[in-house]
């Protein structure tokens, strides 16, 4: 069950992203009523969202040349998706469309990319798909209302037709050649199968699918084996432990959200070890702060690694409730 007093924390907090989804996914609160609707405005009208609107629309900025730095416009996305912003939101549109138009033969959406030749890639900037990032193209899209859209239906497709029997690998568009991250090719990526299951969790056909239940064994053997499994250079060590936001890379917070989505999941002895290796980062007030952080974040209270967040502490307490369900 989730604290009482800790909820009513999070609703006195000043981040209305918080107050927002505590009252949506913590209180069952609808869309109509009236507390949900202003919070949802206060939440629109922060300069702070504002300005990562703003952000989007300059899609796709600079050019991918390593995925884990956050101060990508992909992650200025993804952050707005978890906060709840939508499609229709003011100023939304454009930075969507200028995703949208850009769908590859295959079905996967694209982003600009550039590697350099030392790393088999052209060293110039082009506009190709990667399985470390189409899915979270795939997840914002999703997240934000365009289910119905005929090439976000394409690129579902496309993702759940790339798992193999052990998840998802490192894969890329054709035009890449033989280019692929640092690990074995038969070995599957560790990031790619959180970022493909976020994307594949929003769509309730999916939850039980094969697809879904290849990604979600790989994640768990993976931790099941740590001490001794290392794949595509993804261990899972002291660092993997630390609460980090927003989603960005491999950790135990990311992992634990999108494995929590999933029923066969959450009664998993694996993803209760898991689990329970997040709560007890928990504060004497059953509170959570940041163990590490993304600079390009250093000012928001999710990066504070001396004071409790709400938006961390609400992330915590939302897997809870899940458990409970």
């Amino acid at each position: 069950m989730v604290n009482e007093s800790t909820v009513q924390w999070l609703l006195n907090s000043n981040e209305p992203w918080t107050r927002y989804r505590t009252l949506i996914d913590l209180m069952d609160l609808p869309e109509e009523d009236s507390r949900v609707k202003q919070t949802r405005s206060e939440l629109l009208d922060h300069p702070d969202i504002r300005n990562m609107i703003v952000e989007t629309n300059n899609w796709p900025g600079k050019a991918f040349t390593r995925h884990n730095d956050a101060s990508y416009v992909i992650y200025k996305f993804s952050t707005l998706a978890d906060f709840g912003i939508r499609a229709s939101d003011p100023g939304m549109a454009a930075g969507l469309e200028a995703i949208l138009s850009h769908p590859s033969s295959e079905g996967a959406f694209q982003s600009m990319v550039n590697i350099p030749p030392s790393f088999g890639g052209s060293g110039q900037d082009q506009w190709v798909w990667m399985s470390c990032d189409s899915p979270t193209l795939l997840y914002i899209l999703l997240s934000m209302g365009k289910n119905e859209d005929d090439m976000v239906k394409k690129a579902v497709d496309h993702l759940a037709g790339l798992v193999d029997e052990n998840g998802w690998r490192c894969r890329s568009a054709p035009e890449l050649g033989r280019f692929r991250g640092p690990g074995r090719k038969e070995d599957p990526c560790p990031i790619v199968n959180v970022y493909a299951l976020k994307a594949l969790s929003l769509l309730p056909e999916y939850l039980s699918s094969p697809a879904a239940n290849q990604g979600i064994e790989m994640l768990l053997s993976h931790w099941e084996n740590r001490s001794k499994q290392k794949l595509y250079l993804f261990g899972i060590g002291s660092d993997f432990i630390k609460i980090k936001y927003p989603y960005v890379w491999y950790n135990l917070l990311h992992s634990v959200e999108v494995l929590s989505r999933f029923p066969q999941a959450r009664q998993d002895r694996r993803f209760l070890e898991m689990n329970d290796m997040l709560l007890n980062q928990a504060d004497e007030d059953g509170l959570y702060k940041a163990g590490s952080i993304y600079k390009a974040w250093k000012e928001w209270s999710f990066s504070n690694k001396k004071n409790p967040s709400p938006w961390l502490t609400f992330l915590v307490l939302r897997i809870q409730k899940r458990l409970c369900q």
